[in-house]
């Protein structure tokens, strides 16, 4: 669904971001959105740790959030990171309350191309 274009991979990736960027929290996640060179394709990232449920839980709170960054990606500049991490509480919320946690962090960190709104 995500391209692999689209996606963090390594852990120096993960951790530049989380260590560097714009720290937003929602009441279902923690995102982290840090700007790079401008001809980068805009990546995301998402940590779901155990404390977020079983494994099925797990993999359909990740499979939410990469829907999220699906629709997201044409809206934001290039070279936008993006990581997502999963709260506990989120494997309870509907998609479109993790869908609202990402798009204001990344309003917020000014990450959304000049004209796009994201609702």
């Amino acid at each position: 669904m995500l391209a692999r274009a689209h996606r963090i991979v390594l852990g120096g990736e993960y951790r530049a971001v989380v260590r560097r960027g714009v720290r937003s929290t929602g009441p279902h996640t923690v995102t982290y959105v840090r700007r790079s060179s401008g001809d980068a394709p805009v990546r995301f990232g998402f940590i779901v740790a155990k404390t977020v449920g079983t494994a099925v839980k797990r993999n359909t709170v990740r499979r939410r959030l990469k829907a999220v960054a699906f629709e997201l990606v044409p809206q934001l500049e290039s070279g936008t990171d993006v990581v997502v991490r999963a709260l506990p509480g989120s494997a309870d919320a509907p998609w479109s309350a993790l869908r609202q946690d990402v798009v204001a962090a990344v309003t917020r960190a000014r990450a959304v191309r000049t004209g796009e709104v994201l609702r």
